[in-house]
């Protein structure tokens, strides 16, 4: 189950990426480069990766303040 958290995070994060690089290129007037696009997925999706591991699993005490 774990290793299909990572295709599908790989997966939606290279797809969304490459759009969002698409729709902000046409929206500047630059072109669209897809390798430049690769690279930038592939570094935000190990950012993701990072975050969720540093991020604490465990439920934080209550604590009862009055």
């Amino acid at each position: 189950m774990n290793g299909l958290r990572f295709f599908w995070t790989f997966f939606w994060g290279f797809l969304l990426i490459h759009m969002a690089s698409y729709v902000v290129n046409n929206m500047t007037g630059g072109h669209y480069d897809f390798m430049t696009a690769t690279i930038l997925s592939v570094i935000a999706i190990v950012v993701i990766f990072i975050i969720a591991e540093v991020i604490p699993n465990e439920p934080v005490a209550k604590h009862d303040h009055h």
